[in-house]
């Protein structure tokens, strides 16, 4: 559900990616956006998004998200 809600709400979702060893229990989901203040008003347009509350909702029914941490991160090399 959420590549496409990133996406239309401003952000580039790079996709989600599974561990090939190691620890079995986590996943990442990898965002892009254009600044921060992007990302900020993405925050805000989500909260107010029957969709992304739709997939909130999905979420919490199913436990498919047992913890959600956010990092920050900018390349090495741009």
């Amino acid at each position: 559900m959420w590549i496409r809600l990133v996406n239309k709400l401003g952000g580039t979702h790079q996709g989600y990616f599974l561990p090939h060893e190691g620890a079995n229990n986590v996943a990442y989901a990898l965002f892009t956006f254009p600044s921060l203040a992007a990302y900020e008003e993405y925050r805000v347009k989500m909260a107010l998004d029957a969709e992304c509350q739709e997939a909130y909702k999905f979420a919490e029914e199913t436990k498919c998200i047992l913890s959600y941490e956010r990092s920050f991160m900018r390349p090495i090399f741009e």
